[in-house]
Order: C-alpha cells, then structure tokens, then sequence
C-alpha cells in the first residue's frame, strides 16, 4: 500500500469505536451506505477485511484490531497538533509522558505513582492506555509507550525485549460505605464471613492475593460481584453493594470521592507493583522519577 487515505481511515475508525455503522453515522453525520463505501475501499487498499458478520454485528478481524491500534496514535496525534496550534506552542514545551496501565492495576494507586510527574511549573501531557499485558507490551516495544504498570512481573513467554522494575509493595485496606463499614469494623477480620464483598475477577493478581489473605485467616465472604473493570467496583461499593479491598497507598481523597469508609487493614495481605520499560536504563526523565517512587 503506497498511500493511505485518512478520510477513508476515520471511517473505520468512527465505525471502530462507536461498535455500529448507524452509531458512526451519527456522529459523522453522513449515511450509512456512504460510511459502509470508504470502508470497502479502505479494506480494498488494505488487502483484508476488517469487519466481519457476528449476527447482526460488525466485529474487527485481527487485521482489523491492528488497524484500529495505529488509527487510534494516528488520531490522538492528530488531536494533538490541533491543540499545539490553539495553545499557541506551549504544548511543545510540555513533557509528554507516555503510560499504559494494566487492566487490573488499581486506579487509585496509579494516580499516587504518577503524581510526582506533575511538579509545580512542569507542564505534562500525560497519555495513559489501558489495555491487557501482552497488548501494551506490544505497544511499549514499538516504542508507543513509555512505560507500562502493572501488579506483576512480565509475562515468561513473551518474546518481547522488557525490563521490569520493582515498585515495592503495600499492604490492603478494606472499604465500606459508612452503614456497612460501622459494621465490620467491629470484630475485623472475622467480621468479614459472610460478608458481602465485590472482588476483581478470577484472573487478577489482586484477587489471588486476597484470596491467599481469605485462606489463611478462615475467612469466606459472600461474593455479590465479580468485576474486570475497578471503576465499576467502586461505583457499586458507594452504593452499599459490599466491601472493597485496596491496596494501601489509595489515597483517602479518592476514597471520600466515592463515599468509602476504611474499616481494616491487612499489612500481611501484600500487592505487588511493577513498571516495565523498553531499555534497562531509560532515558526519558519522567519515566526515571516515576521508576524511583516506592508504593
């Protein structure tokens, strides 16, 4: 393909996003049957489909998934110079700092580390990307990404060149709204049997750890909900679904913002976290702060 066209590319990308053609129309503001017209000519160009039939859904091939990744930097880029030319250059002087965040890293903990990055008169353009580990190592050794977090060393078999590095560990803290956590904290930790308790899922390095902590010291709560996405968790603790492990460097003020109480603590209930980098000894002066912190 000698040249791409980019009309053509936020097509697919629209379409991409927003999971339906008449979605993408929407925002577009164009037709259907015009958007659905760029796309064969984008997939023409590309040499393989990038949709397929799923019923009555349009899902991306894995072609498809590639295109989107490098639509998404195309775009973001983009963005970015719009906002370099209405800013008048500061934007240019801004330290951009480049982070991907493994989908089970805690937000909170991630807001801790990444605050020595905005020191009084630094200006930080800070981009983070969520997404699973294999996919933001990927993104990290095409140099997309400047550093990933996460709660757990590299993945063994990956063929990728990564270092990691340790950002020490923390002990969890348990979290209730006020009625709840008033009546767990008596009695902690054997108050938390029968419990009602909102946990990551299976596959989280989190909730391995927690349910070490659960068999060690007898403890079975009752699981209300299971949960990828720890957003969601804390939206449904705030509204007194159940309790809520974290680790301990959450800040209290991102606890206050969803009405959470601490109720215990666990020093011997430890999670671990990990940043990786592209080289052993990373130049970038953001990302040599970052690796200094401790959790």
């Amino acid at each position: 393909m000698e040249w791409l066209n980019y009309h053509h590319l936020r097509y697919f990308w629209t379409v991409a996003r927003e999971g339906s053609l008449a979605r993408a129309a929407a925002v577009l503001n164009v037709s259907q049957p015009s958007i659905s017209g760029q796309i064969r000519e984008l997939e023409a160009a590309v040499g393989q489909p990038l949709f397929r039939r799923q019923g009555r859904n349009n899902i991306l091939t894995e072609t498809g998934q590639l295109v989107q990744r490098y639509a998404d930097d195309i775009f973001l880029i983009g963005g970015e110079l719009m906002n370099e030319l209405a800013a008048g250059g500061q934007a240019a002087r801004a330290l951009r700092v480049r982070v991907g965040l493994t989908d089970s890293f805690p937000r909170l903990v991630a807001n801790e580390i990444l605050r020595p990055l905005f020191l009084p008169g630094r200006l930080v353009h800070l981009v983070c990307r969520d997404g699973k580990a294999e996919e933001l190592l990927t993104l990290l050794a095409s140099h997309r990404l400047d550093v990933v977090l996460a709660e757990e060393a590299p993945p063994t078999h990956t063929s990728m060149r990564v270092f990691n590095h340790s950002l020490g560990s923390a002990g969890c803290l348990f979290a209730a709204p006020d009625k709840l956590a008033r009546s767990l904290r008596a009695g902690f930790p054997a108050s938390l049997n029968g419990a009602p308790a909102l946990l990551p899922t299976e596959s989280s390095p989190m909730r391995r750890t927690m349910e070490t902590w659960f068999k060690v010291h007898n403890i079975r709560p009752r699981v209300v909900a299971e949960f990828d996405d720890p957003a969601l968790m804390k939206v449904m603790a705030a509204e007194g679904r159940g309790f809520l492990v974290l680790p301990a460097t959450a800040s209290a003020s991102g606890l206050k913002r969803y009405g959470l109480h601490v109720f215990g603590h666990a020093e011997d209930c430890r999670v671990p976290f990990h940043a990786y980098t592209a080289e052993r000894k990373t130049t970038h002066p953001a990302v040599t702060e970052l690796l200094k912190s401790k959790a």
